[in-house]
């Protein structure tokens, strides 16, 4: 049921992305998963494009990569094949990680084993999690190295809150959150942060456990912000709403990238039952607020700035960047965190100009679909 840790290269980055698909008329979601799946079934793109819980919604899965250059280059060729597909269905295809108008008792299950199990178990919790994120894989040598780098990492969701944050608006409301998509998630069970383990060994004992009492059957189970995959050989950070471009959703990856190889250097740092005490404030304040956010740091007990802590995180981990060709990426999200400009603020301020949140979700699939050599939006 859980089966052993598939060790694989440190380091190596891949990505989920989950994505919405409107009609061309009002921009509403529109139930055009299972038509634009089979549309690219047999092509060079079938198996990187999937399915998701409400028919509304698909996933882009990238290779396994080394690189940020490399991944990019490969979600790009995706993107396109997939836009390309929609054009042709009149699908519009946007990032996101919310659609700003849409209800949720108007969606339809995917008709899948797997989907219409979690709809029998979770009720009404199926359809609104009708929402958009990003999850990035990080390869890791061992069981242990994946637990250790998913404790440390904790400290440090409330960054990747505030940069991929893209989902301002629920229901047809300005919900005056930069992310609001992580509520819905955390109204599931098991979702939050992973259990205090300190080793594989551990977890495995905790996921017995969790079995035996016939919770769990797979890691698929856990919600968790960030989670093992042993079956992958890497862990998962799942925090991030969906990137409005490409450009951003590929940086996001380099800087957990980065990020993890500075964190394998360091030393443990605060201890566990401090940052399980901050988690969930500092977790909701960087949903709530974003850049503008002030959370508690662990190591002086004090409220910083949270936007002054991403920069400090990025010049840490500009070395580890450079090693691994990934600088371009780091100064994009390092303009954006000093520019305190995300997804939430570009919604808000489309919303602004054009006057209608229908004009927001156009806008939303023209820049998802804009070939990235005519337009790389700020």
């Amino acid at each position: 049921m859980l089966g052993p840790f598939a060790a694989t290269k440190a380091l190596t980055i891949g990505v989920e992305l989950e994505l919405q698909l409107v009609n061309l008329r009002d921009y509403d979601l529109t139930r055009g998963a299972a038509s634009l799946i089979s549309a690219l079934a047999g092509g060079p793109h079938a198996k990187a494009v999937k399915p998701e819980i409400t028919e509304s919604m698909i996933e882009l899965n990238s290779a396994v990569h080394a690189t940020h250059a490399a991944l990019l280059a490969d979600l790009d060729r995706i993107r396109a094949g997939v836009c390309a597909a929609a054009a042709k269905l009149n699908i519009g295809v946007a990032g996101g990680g919310a659609h700003p108008f849409h209800h949720w008792a108007e969606r339809r299950i995917f008709p899948t084993e797997r989907f219409h199990a979690l709809s029998d178990l979770y009720g009404y919790l199926a359809k609104q999690f009708t929402v958009f994120g990003q999850h990035i894989h990080i390869g890791c040598v061992s069981g242990d190295a994946a637990i250790r780098l998913i404790q440390q990492l904790a400290r440090y969701v409330p960054q990747f809150i505030a940069l991929a944050a893209a989902s301002p608006f629920s229901q047809g409301e300005d919900t005056a959150y930069a992310s609001s998509r992580l509520h819905a998630v955390s109204a599931f069970p098991l979702s939050g942060r992973m259990p205090a383990v300190d080793s594989w060994a551990e977890f495995e004992r905790y996921f017995a456990r969790m079995a035996s009492f016939g919770i769990v059957r797979s890691m698929k189970d856990f919600y968790w912000d960030i989670r093992p995959k042993p079956e992958y050989g890497t862990i998962e950070i799942r925090v991030c709403d969906t990137p409005l471009d490409l450009d951003t959703a590929a940086a996001m990856a380099a800087f957990a990238q980065a990020l993890c190889a500075w964190l394998s250097e360091q030393d443990a740092g605060p201890s566990l039952s401090d940052d399980f005490d901050l988690y969930e404030y500092n977790r909701f304040q960087a949903c709530r607020f974003g850049f503008d956010a002030d959370i508690v740091d662990a190591g002086t007990k004090k409220l910083v700035p949270l936007r002054e802590q991403i920069v400090a995180t990025l010049d840490a981990v500009l070395p580890h960047a450079q090693r691994l060709e990934a600088v371009d990426p780091l100064a994009l999200l390092y303009s954006r965190a000093t520019a305190a400009s995300n997804g939430a603020r570009w919604m808000r301020e489309s919303m602004r100009r054009h006057g209608t949140l229908a004009d927001v979700v156009r806008a939303m699939c023209e820049r998802w679909c804009t070939p990235r050599s005519v337009s790389r939006e700020p």
